[in-house]
């Protein structure tokens, strides 16, 4: 199996680039890298999955875009785009006649908070809330992973079902956290997409050689019954995504389900939810059902066309207690959309599907977590279960906040950690454009692909970075974890063995420390010779490194960068230092590695910056002072 570390719009955009022939783009964060993946491979002439290279177009608004793919689709070609937040509110009128003219097509959304009262570029729902009307089916993915194979699946139930496809994922947390990942090879896309169904979808397109009318205005007399004439292809969509499941987990191994259930077969209490979310539950619910509790997560897959009778198999019959958890707000609503869709399920589907269970109906609550990137954690899962737990749980209430305006909030316990004790976790501060976050992202790319190729254990890697919305000149803070098992953690790190920090201002600006483990390990930038860096350093810090017995290194790297000829840029000389302290892989086999990446990523800018920077590598090795 072919693995690598990428990020979730790239991973989409493997998948996207070669199943389409053409792509119109328009920039939006955090949506605009999958453009810029395809637009760079159509530009070195890669070609897709039928031998040609695809069509990329950038238009002047989302809008506009939304009109290509639309006429492209008209024309029988396969058609994708790329997009989140106000940038599919544009494109909502298209999607309204792509979808009531029947017409296939993914359209991939790194879901992102819409603007409301303030701008935020951050992740939740409320952008594919806003599009759920439109009779495009909405899929929604977990985890990196999730994003490539759902992307082939969408265009698989898609082709199938005539429905144009929303696949969206969390923005910034799935769509620029970077894990482990099993590639989808040409192959087994082959497989998966048969031609006769692209024949097909190239039969409908518009040609004067087999004229059909398209596009009309109807009348009173007849619009309401055509209107009812696309039931057939809602009720039939559910199934044909479930058998596109199966094919893809025929091919890869890989198995889901529109509603996949993960906990204890007997649960009484049970999260509903979509998204990343669904990974940092999973985790939760394990470490819960260890410890006794009977509880259990309810992945949602496809929210539209939502299938009643498919979620209420899914749970188990045992269950009492059901809190559905929505990543949006929808203001004057009497709940959140997927509240309410579970709520019609169970009210429904459930005496129909249970008769002859003693069980009654199970009851349900609903609340709001992690609207714009806001963090959730096993403590706020374990509360929610707890709040289950109470003879009269409250309804309609937030998750991950204080709220002391209307009070819904609930109390979390911020002890309650499911970090495992296997792993290696690292937190690294620093400043946007000094080269932090690219020396980190290669890092990961570094243990994460090393190590699957080489004789020692193979590592899974996860990195996820925190930028202010200023970006450049900002600080970052990259979150790393390093495990002998799939990472399902999809919050921040809480408990870190190291903390590196690149910027010595940043020393009396944050408690750097509060995440660091006992006996954990701290690597400081700073600009003061060793003997005198414990009297410059804070006086609380001082104390927290002394009551958490950490180790402390220091280096002068911005002076080393500047004797070497490198300016500003750090990031090699505190990436060799992360790996000589890390012990992740052996430091020979990393500074292997990190030469190699050297060689690569700084060819095209001439031979003399790559001498400098394997130059950099021994110096850092040499300089590094405990």
């Amino acid at each position: 199996m072919n693995r690598a570390c990428l990020d979730g719009n790239e991973s989409v955009a493997r998948v996207a680039y070669r199943l389409n022939e053409v792509m119109a783009i328009y920039p939006i964060t955090p949506a605009t890298p999958m453009g810029e993946w395809a637009d760079s491979w159509a530009a070195a002439g890669r070609t897709n999955l039928w031998g040609t290279v695809p069509t990329v177009v950038e238009m002047q608004s989302e809008a506009g875009v939304a009109g290509v793919v639309h006429g492209a689709l008209q024309a029988g070609a396969l058609s994708t785009t790329f997009t989140a937040s106000q940038g599919l509110l544009l494109m909502i009128p298209n999607l309204y006649k792509i979808a009531g003219e029947l017409t296939a097509t993914v359209i991939h959304v790194a879901s992102r908070a819409l603007a409301t009262g303030a701008l935020s570029i951050f992740g939740d729902h409320s952008d594919v809330m806003a599009a759920r009307g439109s009779g495009c089916a909405l899929l929604c993915s977990a985890s990196v992973q999730e994003a490539g194979d759902f992307a082939a699946i969408a265009s698989l139930a898609s082709l199938r079902s005539r429905l144009p496809f929303l696949h969206f994922f969390d923005g910034f947390r799935t769509s620029h956290e970077i894990q482990t990942v099993a590639l989808i090879a040409d192959d087994d896309l082959r497989a998966l997409i048969p031609e006769s169904l692209v024949a097909a979808h190239r039969r409908r397109g518009l040609t004067p050689d087999q004229p059909v009318i398209r596009g009309t205005s109807q009348n009173p007399d007849v619009a309401f019954q055509a209107r009812e004439t696309v039931n057939g292809f809602y009720a039939a969509a559910p199934g044909l995504v479930q058998q596109a499941m199966d094919d893809f987990a025929a091919i890869t191994g890989r198995a889901y389900r529109l509603f996949d259930y993960h906990g204890d077969p007997a649960a009484e209490r049970v999260v509903v939810l979509m998204g990343s979310g669904c990974e940092t539950a999973h985790e939760a619910i394990d470490a819960l059902s260890a410890a006794g509790e009977r509880v259990g997560v309810l992945k949602v897959r496809l929210f539209r066309p939502f299938s009643v009778e498919r979620l209420v198999d899914a749970l188990p019959a045992s269950v009492r207690a059901i809190a559905v958890l929505d990543r949006c707000k929808e203001p004057g609503s009497g709940g959140e959309p997927l509240y309410l869709d579970v709520v019609n399920a169970i009210q429904e589907a459930w005496p129909r599907q249970r008769q002859g269970e003693a069980a009654a109906p199970p009851r349900l609550i609903g609340g709001r977590f992690g609207l714009a990137s806001k963090e959730f954690t096993p403590a706020m899962v374990k509360a929610v279960l707890d709040e289950l737990g109470r003879e009269t749980p409250r309804n309609h209430f937030t998750v991950g906040i204080n709220d002391d305006v209307t009070h819904h909030s609930l109390a979390i316990d911020e002890s309650f950690s499911t970090e495992p004790d296997d792993g290696f976790r690292a937190i690294v501060y620093g400043l946007g454009s000094d080269g932090t976050v690219g020396a980190n992202k290669n890092a990961i790319r570094i243990i994460g692909e090393a190590t699957a190729s080489g004789d020692g254990p193979a590592l899974h890697a996860q990195g996820y970075f925190v930028y202010d919305s200023k970006k450049s000149g900002s600080v970052t803070v990259s979150h790393l974890r390093f495990g002998p098992r799939p990472i399902r953690s999809t919050y921040l790190v809480q408990r870190a063995h190291l903390v590196a920090c690149h910027q010595w201002d940043f020393l009396g600006r944050f408690d750097l420390l509060d995440a660091a483990l006992p006996g954990g390990t701290l690597l400081l930038n700073s600009p003061w010779a060793a003997d005198e860096v414990w009297e410059r350093l804070p006086g609380a810090m001082r104390e927290q490194i002394v009551a958490k017995d950490l180790r402390v290194f220091a280096i002068n790297a911005s002076a080393l960068a500047r004797e070497l000829g490198l300016g500003g840029r750090i990031n090699t000389i505190m990436q060799t230092c992360f790996f000589s302290l890390a012990a992740v892989m052996p430091l020979e086999q990393a500074l292997g590695a990190i030469r190699s990446a050297i060689r690569h990523s700084y060819a095209n800018k001439g031979d003399q910056v790559v001498a400098l920077n394997l130059q950099a590598v021994d110096a850092a090795l040499a300089r590094r002072s405990p």
